[in-house]
């Protein structure tokens, strides 16, 4: 049994990762342009102050990684403190780069930007002011570098406007980045707690159908018994090896059966059982299966077909699984019980069991319906079966497709994951 997947990472916490590696893509584009200023254009810059503020934040960065190693949740107060630091040192950098005059001044709305689509209202607006105070210092104190605004580098191309274009390049590259990725974090989370709410509605609706089960079982056993009495009374008084008496076996046999599965089902009804499932091959947790049906579905003609291949699959079991299969099986023979057709098959992944009737099909009205509420195909049934079936088979990590067959009928497909200790 596949236990449920987990709520993913919180979007604080993901933010986070993202930013780093924005502020790992940034400041090596940053120390690259530095190296290639000195060492090609000539820039004149105080190399170590520029040098010990990108080595900080490298290792600002080192350390980030480290704490999203730890198991303690990123707050939006953390998450505002990372961005005011990439603030500062932005403001250091240029500072000792030109200043307001750096083409890359307006990397600033990078931050800016990432704050106000990740941040409450308040943080978002310190992230902009905290930015437009550094461009107004900066535009007052800086140690200026000529080159930048004075030299050429291909023909007649400013290297002022030059910067401003790789700026704008690395700027909407990051951004598109983040902003993209941050959406894709909230649809995937805005899908999974819809499979949450999903799963706990239909954990509710199993549950209550199963308290009236509980109570309609116990409720059945005087009646059952009842039954059992007059139909021994009555074989007596039948003339022996008479039509009737053979009848009245038959029914006997079916009374037996009922009272038989209704105290398997109290049985069973222990949490604790089913929270431990029986691992057996598949082929003969099948056979099995049909067996049990076949005593109450007498009528019944069918062909079990078994692909022929080595490795038999294993498969996590228990008696609601059981149940779910028949209740399937009950279906393809209220459709039509004549020539229904089993097939098991596998792969690597999961084991595939295929239920083929030849009754009138599935109302293509009402085709994606089924399973996920009471609909039913039958004319007076309610739905609640295969409302059950679908949840169960869920729960074991697998699922139920019904197709109309190209060739009449109804295609009952069951896919479940293979639990196998060592697959040969």
């Amino acid at each position: 049994m596949q236990p449920a997947l987990p709520l993913p990472l919180s979007t604080p916490n993901r933010n986070l990762v993202r930013l780093t590696i924005v502020r790992g893509i940034t400041w090596t584009g940053f120390l690259a342009a530095i190296i290639f200023g000195i060492e090609v254009l000539g820039f004149q810059l105080r190399v170590l102050p520029v040098i010990s503020v990108i080595i900080a934040m490298g290792l600002l960065n080192v350390a980030t990684w480290w704490r999203l190693g730890r198991p303690r949740a990123v707050t939006d107060t953390e998450y505002l403190l990372h961005l005011l630091t990439d603030i500062a040192g932005l403001t250091l950098l240029f500072y000792y780069t030109g200043g307001s005059t750096n083409p890359f001044i307006t990397y600033y709305l990078v931050p800016v930007t990432i704050a106000a689509a990740t941040l409450p209202w308040l943080y978002a607006w310190i992230i902009a002011s905290a930015a437009m105070a550094g461009y107004t210092f900066l535009m007052l104190l800086y140690e200026p570098v000529p080159q930048l605004s004075q030299g050429t580098l291909i023909g007649s191309i400013n290297l002022h406007v030059l910067g401003m274009w790789l700026n704008f390049g690395l700027s909407a590259g990051l951004v598109t980045f983040f902003i993209y990725k941050m959406a894709h974090a909230l649809r995937r989370r805005d899908q999974t707690l819809s499979r949450t709410r999903e799963t706990a509605l239909r954990n509710e609706q199993v549950l209550a159908v199963a308290t009236q089960a509980a109570g309609t079982a116990h409720e059945l056993g005087t009646p059952l018994s009842t039954m059992a009495v007059l139909l021994q009374e009555m074989r007596q008084d039948a003339p022996e090896h008479s039509p009737l008496r053979e009848d009245i076996d038959l029914l006997r046999t079916q009374v037996d059966t009922c009272k038989s599965r209704l105290q398997h089902l109290v049985a069973n009804a222990d949490r604790r059982r089913l929270a431990e499932p029986e691992i057996k091959s598949a082929k003969t947790w099948l056979s099995e299966v049909i067996q049990r049906w076949l005593v109450l579905r007498p009528d019944v003609s069918h062909r079990l077909e078994i692909a022929e291949r080595r490795g038999l699959p294993r498969l996590a079991v228990d008696a609601t699984l059981d149940q779910a299969l028949m209740n399937l099986l009950n279906n393809a023979a209220d459709a039509n019980p004549e020539n229904i057709v089993i097939n098991l098959d596998w792969d690597t992944d999961q084991v595939i069991i295929d239920i083929r009737d030849h009754g009138p099909g599935v109302a293509m009205s009402i085709a994606d319906q089924l399973g996920d509420t009471f609909v039913s195909t039958k004319s007076k049934g309610m739905g609640i079966g295969l409302f059950l079936t679908h949840a169960t088979i869920n729960r074991f990590g697998g699922g139920v497709s019904l197709y109309n067959h190209e060739e009449g009928g109804t295609l009952t497909e069951v896919k479940l994951p293979r639990h196998d200790t060592s697959r040969s």
